[in-house]
C-alpha cells in the first residue's frame, strides 16, 4: 500500500467514525448539562421541615391533590383536559434537605404525563350447538386513556413561580412578615 493510498484510507475510517459518534451526540441524555443553573432548587432561610409544609401549602393553593406529603418530601398532582379525547396529569415532587447552617435547600421537579382516549372495539361469541361459537360485534366500545407523552416540566418560570410562593408561605410559617409586592 502506497503512502498516499494509507493516508486516503485513514482520512475515511476518521470520517467514518466521527459519523458513528455523531448520532450519541443528539441522544437526549447526552444534552444533559448539569450546569449549575438553579432552575430546580433554592435555599430557604426554614427548617426542611418548614420548606415542606410551604411547599404543600403552595401546591394545595394552586389545586393540586396532595398524594405524599412528610417532613422531607412532598408530591402533588393535577389534571387537566385541554381537548375532548386528551387528558393531561402535571406532577410535582418536592424533596427538603438540610445544607448545614440551618437553612433548607429545597429540590422541584415537575412531570407533565399526556394520556390520548383508545377506542376498542367490543365482540361478543356465542354458543350454538351444533355449529359451535359464533363472534357477533355488538358495536360498543371501550375506552380507555393510554399514555403518549412524558416529559419533565423544564421551563424556569415555571420553577421560579412555584418557588416564589413556597418563600411567601415558609416566611408566614416563620412568622416573617412578607415583603410588600408591587402594585399591577
Amino acid at each position: 500500500m502506497r503512502w498516499h493510498q494509507f493516508h486516503a484510507l485513514a482520512g475515511l475510517m476518521v470520517v467514518a467514525l466521527a459519523g458513528c459518534g455523531g448520532k450519541a451526540a443528539d441522544t437526549t441524555l447526552l444534552r444533559e448539562s448539569f450546569d449549575s443553573g438553579d432552575t430546580y432548587s433554592r435555599d430557604l432561610d426554614t427548617t426542611p421541615a418548614q420548606a415542606c409544609e410551604a411547599a404543600r401549602r403552595a401546591l394545595l393553593g394552586q389545586g393540586y391533590a396532595i398524594t405524599r406529603a412528610d417532613a422531607s418530601s412532598v408530591e402533588g398532582n393535577k389534571n387537566f383536559q385541554p381537548k375532548e379525547e386528551v387528558h393531561e396529569q402535571l406532577v410535582l415532587r418536592v424533596s427538603c434537605a438540610p445544607r448545614g447552617d440551618g437553612r433548607a435547600q429545597v429540590f422541584a421537579s415537575a412531570v407533565q404525563d399526556r394520556y390520548a382516549l383508545k377506542k376498542s372495539p367490543t365482540s361478543a361469541s356465542v354458543g350454538v350447538g351444533a355449529l359451535g361459537s359464533v363472534s357477533l360485534p355488538f358495536g360498543s366500545n371501550d375506552d380507555s386513556l393510554v399514555r403518549v407523552a412524558s416529559s419533565t416540566v423544564q421551563d424556569a418560570a415555571f420553577y421560579r413561580n412555584f418557588f416564589t410562593r413556597v418563600q411567601q408561605f415558609a416566611r408566614q410559617l416563620n412568622g416573617t412578615p412578607a415583603p410588600a409586592t408591587p402594585a399591577q
